[in-house]
């Protein structure tokens, strides 16, 4: 009787085979010492993502993004990139890419927004994401959206989520993290999601941790206070030294920069330039949009941006992973609310605590932050805010009041 063969492995075999002699090439490589990555941004608005990597060494390869602004600054500012118009239509990504990035849309995910959760029809473009993740089972992957996306639907967006990477074979960690711990006076909070199919995502988002520090600000008459002055009825977007989150648009379907009340009574909203740089940019980072002529398009874009500095300091964990600190964890159960940090690295999901600070950097005050000459808040303008302020109910501060009034006087309005 003759022995029988083996069946010859079939294609999917073969594939996971070689992806996995890969994995293991690259494996070594991020334990030795890291590894500059090939980096494909998806999303990637006017790039804040992926020049934080670049500043840590990191090559970008491929771009896709579809707003036509956008991508006039893309093309002005990574000249030599490839550039793709339509997630939807990409196929593939180069075969070398080793880190997809994607500050995916938060519209249908943000508390100022529709709500429509992680299957609306913008953010519900992540499925792209995991198309793309699944075919080239790249090594590594990074997230980046809103806060919100952690209580919206009892956390279906993180759900959806951590389950797809978990089934897809990686581990994976997230973490809230709060743009002022880099030094910029902006109050902007965002998660960031990393999952890795070859490391341990730990050692890149959990090696650093600053504690809580109390935030340089107080309400002294010496310290500025931004706001967002198309708000003020149901909420107010309000920060000591510092500003609120910048964002691509208001309630009243205008372009939103926000106001600054300064310490000698002057109001005045902060130029382009100033806003670019509270998200770390370069000023004039966005300028080429200016030629596709759309109004408020650059106020839209860099508050649609993924702070800079954050990013960096990202890039430089994965060139430089650390180890894990020794940080308190609790078991999360099926139902239970989802932490401001928390990870899943083979052992079951664990919540985190965490800070939103994993470093301090040198923080400037923000009245001395913004350089360019403020525009005063139009007299209309701020007597709509306080019109606003006497119909709500909630409760501002009465320093903060009384020098809206001095300024719309100064401005020679009334109501």
């Amino acid at each position: 009787m003759t022995e029988s063969r083996r069946p010859p492995q079939n294609r999917e075999q073969t594939r996971r085979a070689r992806a996995a002699r890969r994995d293991q090439t690259i494996h070594r490589q991020t334990e030795s010492q890291g590894r500059n990555h090939v980096v494909v941004g998806l999303f990637a608005g006017v790039g804040g993502l992926e020049l934080g990597l670049r500043a840590s060494g990191h090559v970008t390869k491929l771009l896709c993004e579809k707003d036509s602004s956008a991508v006039a600054v893309l093309r002005d500012r990574f000249p030599d990139v490839r550039l793709h118009l339509d997630v939807r239509t990409l196929r593939s990504v180069p075969r070398a890419a080793s880190l997809i990035v994607a500050g995916f849309p938060c519209q249908n995910l943000s508390q100022a927004g529709d709500t429509k959760g992680i299957l609306g029809p913008e953010s519900g473009l992540i499925r792209s994401v995991f198309r793309l993740v699944r075919k080239h089972r790249t090594p590594w992957v990074l997230l980046e959206n809103v806060p919100f996306m952690l209580r919206l639907g009892r956390g279906e967006a993180m759900e959806l989520i951590a389950s797809r990477f978990e089934r897809l074979g990686y581990k994976w960690a997230y973490r809230v993290i709060d743009a002022r711990a880099f030094g910029l006076p902006q109050r902007r909070r965002r998660v960031y999601f990393l999952a890795s199919r070859v490391g341990d995502p730990r050692d890149v988002l959990f090696a650093d941790d600053a504690g809580d520090p109390t935030h340089r600000g107080s309400r002294r008459d010496s310290v500025a206070t931004g706001f967002y002055w198309t708000e003020g009825l149901r909420g107010l977007g309000w920060a000591v030294d510092a500003i609120p989150t910048l964002k691509g648009g208001s309630g009243l379907g205008i372009p939103s920069p926000p106001a600054i009340v300064f310490p000698d009574g002057f109001v005045g909203t902060p130029s382009i330039a100033d806003a670019e740089r509270l998200q770390g940019f370069p000023s004039a980072w966005t300028r080429a949009a200016d030629r596709v002529q759309e109004r408020g398009a650059r106020w839209r874009l860099v508050g649609n941006a993924v702070s800079v500095p954050a990013a960096r300091w990202i890039g430089r964990r994965l060139r430089h992973p650390g180890k894990p600190l020794d940080l308190e964890t609790t078991p999360l159960f099926q139902g239970d609310r989802w932490p401001l940090a928390a990870w899943n690295v083979g052992g079951g999901r664990v919540g985190v605590d965490a800070s939103e600070w994993p470093v301090v950097h040198k923080y400037r005050s923000l009245h001395s932050f913004v350089r360019t000459p403020t525009k005063p808040l139009s007299a209309k303008a701020t007597a709509g805010f306080l019109s606003r302020t006497e119909r709500a109910k909630l409760r501002f501060p009465p320093r903060f009041l009384k020098a809206l009034r001095n300024h719309l006087a100064f401005m020679g309005g009334s109501r």
